[in-house]
C-alpha cells in the first residue's frame, strides 16, 4: 500500500477510534472484479495489538462492482441489518467519506475464519462441522429472505428485478458483448420456457456461496460480500450456493461442494417455513450458471477495452467455458468425446516449438516467482502462469478443435463457410426460434462446449464423469 493511503487509514482511525495508538501494517488480501480487502493492523492504548478490515472499491471502479452491484455504502448498511437480526457478519466500524481519500468503502470487526472454499471443502479442521454447514445454510437464508428492507429504508437503495428481468438483463449483456457463444444462446431459450410462475419477491442476497461464506470449527461465523443484494424471488440464493462453480471440485455434493440439498432445504424450511420445490432450484442453478458464464465474459470485455487493466480478468473470462458446461451437464447431458491432450510440447520442426516457450515460462512463474513474493504478488504470479497454459493448450489443441466444430457445423447447418460465420449463424437462428431439440445440436453443444473446456480448464469437474 503506497504511503499516502497509509497515513489516510492512520488519520482515520485515529479520529474514529478512542483505542487507536499507531498503525503497524495494511496488507492487500484480494482483489477481486471491483472489490479490495485489506487487513489492517494497529496498536491500542491498552499495549495491544488488533485488528480491521477495510473493504474498498479499486480505483477504478468508484461507482461499485461487476454486474448488477449496489454502493459499498448501501452494503455497510445490510451487514447492519444483517446483524441486528441475528445473521452472522462483522460489526460496522466506520464507513469511509469523500474527505478520507479512500474512495468508497468501510472499515469492518476483523474475524478469523476460513473463507477459501476448496479449504472449507477440504480442510481437515472442519471436517466435523462440514456435515452441518448445507443446514446452516438454510437456516441463514432463511433468516436473510425474512429481512425487513423497507423499514430499514433500503428500497430506493436496492435494485428490484423478476426473474423474467433478471433473464432478459442478463442476455442482453451477453448480446452487447457481440461474441457468438450458441450454449449461452439455448440456455437463454430453455429459461424463458421455464421461468417461475408464482415467486415471492424478498430480499436476496445474491452471492450466498462457497467462497463468500466465513467458517470455523463451530460453524459458520461470517456472510460476507452482499454487493449483489436485489429484490427479488429467493430461490436464486439456494440454487446459487448449488452452482457447480462453488463446489470446488467436489460436483457430487450439491450444495457449496459440502452437503446435501435435502440438508439445505431442511434448514431453509425450519426458519422460514417455506418449502422449495427441486424445479424451483434447478431453474435457479441454470441461472446461475447461464448468469456466470456472461458474467466472466463481460469482466474479460472490460479488461479488453481498457477499464479494468487487471490481470485477473482476461483468465476470468475463459471461465466462461466452465459455466456452459454446467448448463450442457443441466439441459442436455450427455456423452462426448475429449480431445486428445496428450500430444507433446515438441511437436514440430522449430527448435523450440511455441508450447515449449510458454511451458517454461509458466514453470518459472509457478515454481520460482510465485514462491518468492508476497501473498498476493504470488497469487497474481500463479494466475500468469495459468495465462500461458491456456494460451499453450490453445497452440496445440485448438486447431483440431475449431476443424471438428466446422465439420458439425455445416452439416447441422447444411452450408458451408467460414468458423466464426458459422457460428453467427446459429446463434441467429436459436434467437430466431429453432427448436432446441433439433436433430443434432445436443450433440454439438456438448461437444463444442467440453472441447473449448479442455483448453480453458481441463481439469474442471463438469468435464469429468459424462463422456
Amino acid at each position: 500500500m503506497s504511503a499516502d493511503i497509509s497515513q489516510s487509514i492512520e488519520a482515520v482511525l485515529s479520529r474514529e477510534l478512542k483505542e487507536f495508538r499507531s498503525l503497524l501494517s495494511c496488507e492487500q488480501l484480494s482483489a477481486g472484479a471491483s472489490q479490495e480487502t485489506w487487513r489492517i493492523a494497529f496498536n491500542t492504548s491498552a499495549g495491544g495489538e488488533a485488528h480491521l478490515a477495510l473493504r474498498r472499491s479499486q480505483p477504478t471502479a468508484e461507482n461499485g462492482s461487476a454486474v448488477g452491484s449496489i454502493t459499498l455504502d448501501t452494503e455497510a448498511r445490510l451487514f447492519q441489518l444483517a446483524g441486528a437480526e441475528g445473521i452472522p457478519g462483522p460489526k460496522i466500524v466506520y464507513v469511509l467519506q469523500p474527505t478520507d481519500s479512500l474512495g468508497s468503502g468501510f472499515l469492518m470487526q476483523w474475524l478469523d475464519g476460513e473463507t477459501l472454499g476448496h479449504r472449507i471443502n477440504r480442510s481437515e479442521e472442519l471436517a466435523s462441522i462440514r456435515p452441518a454447514l448445507a443446514r446452516q445454510c438454510g437456516e441463514i437464508l432463511g433468516k436473510i429472505h425474512a429481512l425487513d428492507w423497507n423499514s430499514a429504508e433500503l428500497d430506493d437503495a436496492l435494485p428490484c428485478a423478476s426473474p423474467a428481468d433478471l433473464v432478459d438483463e442478463t442476455w442482453k449483456l451477453y448480446q452487447d458483448l457481440n461474441v457468438p457463444m450458441p450454449m449461452i444462446d439455448y440456455t437463454w431459450r430453455w429459461l424463458k420456457n421455464n421461468l417461475p410462475t408464482d415467486h415471492r419477491m424478498t430480499l436476496v442476497h445474491g452471492d450466498f456461496r462457497n467462497g463468500n461464506l466465513m467458517v470455523t470449527p463451530d460453524g459458520i461465523n461470517a456472510v460476507l460480500d452482499w454487493e449483489l443484494a436485489h429484490i427479488g424471488d429467493p430461490v436464486r440464493d439456494l440454487g446459487w450456493l448449488c452452482v457447480n462453480s462453488w463446489r470446488f471440485g467436489n460436483r457430487d455434493l450439491h450444495v457449496g461442494g459440502f452437503g446435501e440439498t435435502d440438508q439445505l432445504l431442511a434448514g431453509y424450511r425450519d426458519t422460514s417455513g417455506i418449502e422449495v420445490s427441486l424445479e424451483a432450484l434447478e431453474f435457479w442453478q441454470v441461472f446461475g450458471s447461464f448468469w456466470w458464464a456472461m458474467a466472466t465474459l463481460q469482466m474479460a470485455n472490460s479488461w479488453r477495452a481498457g477499464e479494468t487493466p487487471s490481470l485477473e480478468r482476461p483468465v476470468i473470462g475463459r471461465r466462461s467455458s466452465e459455466a456452459q458446461m454446467d448448463c450442457v451437464n443441466l439441459l442436455i447431458p450427455g456423452r462426448f468425446p475429449l480431445p486428445d491432450t496428450d500430444l507433446p510440447l515438441s511437436d514440430g520442426t522449430r527448435l523450440p516449438m511455441p508450447a515449449e516457450l510458454l511451458e517454461g515460462a509458466a514453470t518459472f512463474l509457478k515454481e520460482e516467482v510465485a514462491t518468492r513474493l508476497d501473498p498476493h504478488a504470488g497469487f497474481l504470479a500463479r494466475v500468469a502462469a495459468n495465462s500461458l497454459r491456456i494460451a499453450q493448450r490453445e497452440f496445440q489443441y485448438g486447431p483440431a478443435a475449431e476443424k471438428h466444430e466446422r465439420k458439425r457445423l455445416e452439416t447441422l447447418l447444411n452450408q458451408e463457410d467460414e468458423l466464426d460465420v458459422l457460428r453467427w449463424e446459429l446463434v441467429n437462428q436459436l434467437r430466431a426460434g429453432l427448436p432446441l431439440d433439433t436433430p443434432g445440436l445436443d450433440v454439438h453443444l456438448r461437444q463444442t462446449v467440453a472441447g473449448q473446456l479442455s483448453i480453458d480448464q481441463p481439469h474442471y469437474s463438469a468435464l469429468h464423469g459424462s463422456h
